[in-house]
């Protein structure tokens, strides 16, 4: 068994590592681009979308207050006469991207931790580093890949979208794993 605190180096290492790699990939590689459509008539959109002054959030649209909506013939109609959304509101206002990019390294941490304790329980010092790089980097994957599937599921974001982000992460994964297999105790 190795020590969550003896991976330390591994843990942070990777998560610049990552952090760098994620920044490449979504500066200059551009695959992403397909991501989100354009809709049309965006100004006029923006400017309804505006008057209402809806605080940024999640929200449905039509959106049911309980599961009794279904069987309403006025909610139905609504529903079936569409369309049908569902949208996060981002406050307007310049970008700021330091809080979401702090949230990030965090996350990448996060996901050092966690494949740092699954390895560690599994594998003791002196591992191979093959044994290593998969425990790591199959722990990685699974955090930063494998929850993306809901969203494709349940709230139809698109397939390309959710396996273009998968490919990330395993990218992520691969390079977690490389770093855990390098710098693995003796």
């Amino acid at each position: 068994m190795v020590s969550i605190a003896s991976l330390w180096l591994p843990i942070l290492l990777s998560a610049v590592a990552v952090f760098i790699v994620s920044s490449v990939i979504h500066m200059f590689l551009g695959y992403h681009a397909a991501d989100y459509q354009k809709v049309p008539a965006e100004d006029d959109l923006m400017a309804a979308v505006r008057k209402l002054d809806i605080p940024p959030g999640d929200y449905m649209v039509p959106c049911p207050t309980s599961h009794r909506a279904f069987k309403d013939p006025a909610f139905l109609e609504k529903f079936k006469a569409g369309p049908r959304a569902m949208m996060t509101v981002l406050p307007g206002g310049p970008i700021k991207m330091g809080p979401q990019l702090v949230q990030w390294f965090l996350y990448t941490i996060l996901i050092g931790i966690t494949a740092a304790y699954i390895s560690g329980r599994a594998l003791g010092p002196g591992a191979h580093y093959l044994a290593v790089f998969r425990f790591a980097g199959a722990t990685a994957f699974y955090g930063y890949s494998l929850a993306l599937i809901q969203a494709s599921i349940w709230y139809k974001k698109s397939w390309g979208t959710t396996l273009r982000s998968m490919f990330d992460g395993l990218v992520y994964a691969l390079v977690t794993a490389g770093f855990f297999g390098w710098l693995w105790p003796r």
